[in-house]
């Protein structure tokens, strides 16, 4: 007979230790308590803690009596396999595919869909969107950070409507349908989001067959084997393959993006799945911008001669692609050249400088990310979108904190003055987002200038 939820949590020793011993927080548990119910995907945990029995489990009775999760619902055309055997079903648009494994995320953005999905940093990842009317302003060819799209798929509430928008040039599952990526609407996203809140984010595989046909059992053995994001380094797989120059500046009414004709600076810029409003805005600061690849040497970057040296946003496990990318930055540091990182450049920066990296439970991903800046007391809205942190308490001497987070408390920024290097983990070109963080772009000009902003 099921055993009530508030005797399991007594029996693992309260609330804290329960929620430590599962992996989980607290404000899961409450909802637990609530529901009287405990989802199946801690269940094996819960058993191996507890020696329960399987039938003892909070809601067994009701998990016997739902239906089979192989079972296609009337209607659906697509499906979000997740590694615990969890089916979501939907309406699939955008491109038929059986689908790779990814990691599944959340992003709370509610404009920009465009940059979101186009930005390298998703390699490797199924993107939920917490906002539930994606699609309603189509697509254009200048909103883009990158030529393709690095994610695996999307999943929107609602279904996609015809854009109502004057810059749109294309449906958004035409754009799609083109870029080969698939999306699946019509899904909860709130219970989805709320999964990869309380557990984390999953394996899975967002799957639109052509045929109609799926093999659910076959599409969770492939997600369950995905080895997931720790340790794989995906900045090559998104970097540019030679070096090239880059002079278009932000968008600006009536004119669009213009061009820098007057440079005060050269920058090299370490494309580790760069977005093009990043280059962007280097150039809008004064720049000559030079990309040259992520498994670029010390020599490559510095036989440019630039006059500081930029470190781009990318996907991946900064531990795997620092195995080459840290040699070259601690030379670009050794040669005292400025430099300024973001995203994966800051992580890369902190590993540089003798810091370690991990991988949040969560992550942040949206534009709406409070960070506040400890040299200044200012608090910033910020737009993010990365899987792991450095860890602050590894920061050696000389390394100090500049940005904290407002939501976890993870590092946002450090600083090196006696290297003139810094770096944020946000990203300060606002696309999309808010345009609060520019003036580090300023910083890092004012820096090459031999100041201060």
């Amino acid at each position: 007979m099921p055993i009530h939820v508030d005797d399991i949590i007594e029996k693992l020793g309260g609330a804290e230790v329960a929620a430590r011993k599962l992996g989980v927080g607290t404000e899961a548990l409450r909802k637990w308590r609530q529901n009287g119910a405990i989802p199946t995907r801690h269940w094996p945990a819960l058993i191996q803690a507890t020696g329960l029995a399987l039938g003892d489990m909070p809601g067994a009775a009701q998990e016997t009596a739902m239906p089979d999760p192989t079972a296609v619902p009337d209607g659906a055309t697509a499906c979000l396999a997740l590694a615990d055997g969890s089916v979501f079903w939907g309406r699939g648009f955008g491109a038929f595919t059986q689908g790779e494994p990814a990691e599944v995320c959340f992003n709370t953005g509610m404009t920009g869909y465009q940059e979101t999905l186009t930005d390298p940093s998703y390699a490797g990842q199924i993107i939920t969107f917490t906002f539930p009317h994606i699609g309603n302003v189509g697509t254009n060819a200048e909103d883009i950070e990158a030529t393709t799209i690095a994610a695996r798929g999307l999943i929107v509430k609602q279904d996609v409507t015809d854009p109502s928008n004057w810059r749109s040039t294309q449906r958004l599952d035409g754009w799609l349908r083109a870029q080969g990526v698939a999306g699946l609407g019509g899904v909860d996203t709130r219970a989805l989001t709320a999964r990869i809140r309380d557990g984390g984010a999953p394996n899975g595989i967002l799957c639109h067959p052509a045929d109609g046909r799926f093999d659910i059992p076959m599409l969770v053995a492939r997600a369950e084997a995905w080895p997931g994001l720790e340790g794989m380094d995906l900045a090559k797989s998104v970097s540019c393959t030679q070096a090239y120059a880059w002079d278009e500046t932000e968008w600006a009414w009536p004119a669009g993006h213009g061009r820098q004709t007057a440079p005060k600076h050269h920058v090299v810029a370490v494309d580790y799945g760069a977005k093009r409003n990043i280059l962007r805005c280097l150039a809008a600061a004064g720049c000559r911008v030079t990309v040259v690849p992520a498994t670029a040497t010390a020599e490559d970057i510095l036989c440019h001669r630039p006059d500081g040296v930029f470190l781009s946003n990318g996907p991946g496990d900064p531990a795997a692609t620092g195995t080459y990318a840290v040699a070259a930055i601690q030379g670009v540091l050794g040669a005292g050249a400025p430099l300024f990182g973001i995203c994966l450049g800051h992580q890369l920066l902190g590993l540089a400088l003798g810091a370690r990296t991990y991988k949040l439970a969560r992550g942040h991903r949206g534009a709406n990310q409070p960070v506040k800046d400890l040299t200044t007391g200012r608090v910033e809205i910020t737009s993010q979108n990365h899987g792991f942190a450095v860890d602050e308490a590894s920061l050696p001497a000389g390394v100090t904190v500049t940005h904290v987070s407002l939501f976890d408390g993870s590092n946002e920024g450090i600083a090196c003055a006696e290297q003139r290097a810094f770096s944020v983990q946000y990203h300060p070109e606002a696309s999309p987002g808010p345009s609060d963080s520019h003036y580090l772009f300023r910083r890092f000009v004012a820096m090459m200038d031999g100041g201060s902003e």
